[in-house]
């Protein structure tokens, strides 16, 4: 299965760094991501919940085993940028604003997709 393994690894890796180095920010409050929360309307201290989020996150996505809380990660992700992407584009920033909460979004749906077996949780059929 390593026609799916390697596409898994590498988009998970991009969405890895992309996460944490986010987080980071978010949660440290740096890197100019207070001047985009206000504009987006929402208090600072969501960036300090969001940026602890991401790392833990990021954590559980890269870990063995955890496949039920790979899922919730992945969901985290799924909303957490989808929201980005819809916040930005009712305040009517440009598409630029909007590209990379739009970019993790997917690079999340495929990590998700190409996941390999042993990161999927198992279905049990009676």
């Amino acid at each position: 299965m390593k026609v799916k393994t390697t596409p898994y690894w590498i988009l998970t890796i991009f969405l890895s760094i992309g996460m944490l180095a986010g987080g980071i920010q978010q949660m440290l409050q740096i890197g100019g991501y207070n001047d985009i929360i206000k504009a987006l309307g929402y208090p600072l201290y969501v960036l300090s919940i969001l940026g602890v989020w991401k790392i833990l996150g990021v954590i559980v996505i890269l870990a063995p085993k955890l496949t039920l809380l790979k899922e919730w990660a992945y969901a985290g992700f799924f909303f957490a940028m989808s929201g980005a992407a819809i916040s930005h584009t009712i305040v009517e920033q440009n598409f630029t604003e909007v590209l990379p909460s739009l970019i993790l979004l997917v690079i999340t749906i495929l990590s998700w997709y190409l996941r390999p077996d042993s990161r999927k949780i198992k279905r049990i059929i009676k």
